[in-house]
């Protein structure tokens, strides 16, 4: 997961919407968004890494009267100058499984365990929510910096760097979701699948440099990525209401940046 903009009590029938690309290698494995078996009360949506089992993005429900409701988590790999230089060859976990386990009950991820166990991850992103029914904050931990922030009431994007960079990609469709969701209309996936499906790239002079080199900060700039052998593999949109449940919509591309196959799923 590669880009996420994100709006929290801003829109009069939407507590939080949710706007996500994926951006990955072609070549690995990837199962679309689906049911995951689970021997719980929790039923987890997702999407699955076929290669190291985890996931990039997700949702988890339960109707258990006890510990009820929606809990969403992502993550974004942090392009890390440091790290690429070090190349280590240290055996890394997979970064896809932090999501898997944000959202698993007896999992429970907190600041004080991603403080313990960042390091034996490449540097991510994780955006998850507190399970705790009477205060379902969500929080952004940055692994590179050792940080979390609340993600206050508002509007935010989250891209490979930190919660408050405004890359020429994260303030653009920041911008683009803030007009949309400001009308305080229905929304429509169709308006918010073109945000995410915007290649315009961004200048040269307003590219960040995280030690890719400049053709690949190029190629990186705009919100919906397109290369030979990399590029966004879906798009996520996730509404959940004020009346109780959520939408949740994907859409899948191929290599060629069309779009093959669309999902959506109903929670009540």
């Amino acid at each position: 997961m590669c880009i996420l903009f994100i709006a929290i009590n801003q829109h009069p029938d939407h507590p939080l919407i949710v706007c996500a690309n994926r951006d990955e290698f072609y070549q690995r494995p990837t199962q679309a968004m689906h049911s995951w078996p689970t021997t719980n009360d929790w039923q987890l949506t997702a999407g699955k890494d076929l290669k190291a089992g985890g996931t990039w993005l997700g949702i988890a429900r339960s109707d258990n009267k006890i510990n009820h409701g929606i809990h969403f988590s992502a993550l974004t790999n942090i392009r890390d100058r440091q790290a690429i230089a070090a190349n280590t060859e240290r055996e890394m976990r997979s970064r896809g499984e932090l999501v898997s386990m944000a959202l698993t009950p007896g999992n429970d991820i907190d600041f004080d365990w991603l403080l313990v166990n960042a390091q034996d991850y490449k540097p991510f992103n994780l955006i998850y929510q507190r399970r705790d029914i009477d205060d379902p904050a969500m929080f952004c931990f940055n692994s590179r910096e050792q940080q979390q922030q609340r993600l206050t009431d508002g509007f935010h994007a989250i891209c490979n760097g930190s919660l408050n960079d405004k890359w020429p990609k994260m303030a653009k469709g920041e911008r683009a979701l803030e007009a949309i969701v400001n009308q305080h209309q229905p929304l429509d996936p169709d308006a918010l699948f073109a945000i995410m499906q915007d290649q315009s790239q961004a200048p040269d002079e307003l590219l960040p440099d995280t030690g890719v080199g400049i053709e690949w900060e190029r190629r990186l700039s705009s919100i919906f990525i397109q290369s030979e052998d990399y590029g966004t593999r879906s798009t996520t949109l996730l509404f959940t209401h004020k009346r109780g449940g959520a939408s949740l919509y994907e859409l899948t591309y191929d290599q060629s940046g069309q779009a093959v196959s669309k999902q959506e799923f109903q929670f009540d």
